[in-house]
């Protein structure tokens, strides 16, 4: 939602709109995703040892992050095609866990966070079909926005603890204003 309290890519009558940003001013923008694929010990060592049947599969998932930032706006309709300066996928395992992170950058009159998003679900997707052949219970989750900066609403970071329930109105308290 807007800060005025509506969405932005729905016009007066209720359809889905291209939200027109010509009147934004072009700026630098950074977003940071993170996501986790849920998978065994036994599936997190092979990962390490890049002994899985098909391959380095953490690099083929970091790979197909990168492509899928640069092919946002082909998955995501309504998203503004973007040059994108720059896109980073990280997998670093713990324990049975591959936490994955992605950061996307821009110089231009929206944001980044459509791009950062997937990149970590696309780089999680291939992750995924990599493991499903020695765990097909593997679960990609917590996908989601960590950190974004640049624009109108300046620095936005998810705050640490997570509250059990959103209000549709309630406001962020975890947002700085920079005139940007």
């Amino acid at each position: 939602m807007s800060s005025e309290g509506r969405l932005t890519h729905v016009d007066d009558r209720g359809a889905a709109r291209m939200v027109d940003v010509s009147e934004k001013r072009v700026c630098p923008r950074e977003a940071v995703a993170s996501g986790v694929l849920r998978t065994t010990e036994e599936v997190a060592r092979l990962l390490r040892g890049e002994q899985l049947p098909k391959g380095d599969a953490l690099a083929t998932a970091r790979i197909a992050g990168i492509m899928a930032a640069k092919r946002t706006p082909d998955l995501i309709p309504l998203c503004h095609p973007l040059s994108l300066t720059g896109v980073t996928v990280d997998l670093h395992i713990s324990g049975s866990e591959v936490h994955i992170t992605a950061t996307v950058r821009t110089t231009d009159r929206t944001g980044v966070e459509m791009e950062a998003l997937t990149a970590v679900a696309v780089a999680g997707l291939a992750l995924h079909d990599m493991v499903k052949a020695v765990d097909p219970a593997a679960v990609l989750d917590a996908v989601r926005v960590e950190r974004k900066v640049g624009g109108k609403t300046g620095l936005w970071v998810r705050p640490t603890a997570e509250p059990s329930s959103r209000s549709p109105t309630a406001q962020p308290s975890n947002l700085i204003r920079e005139d940007r």
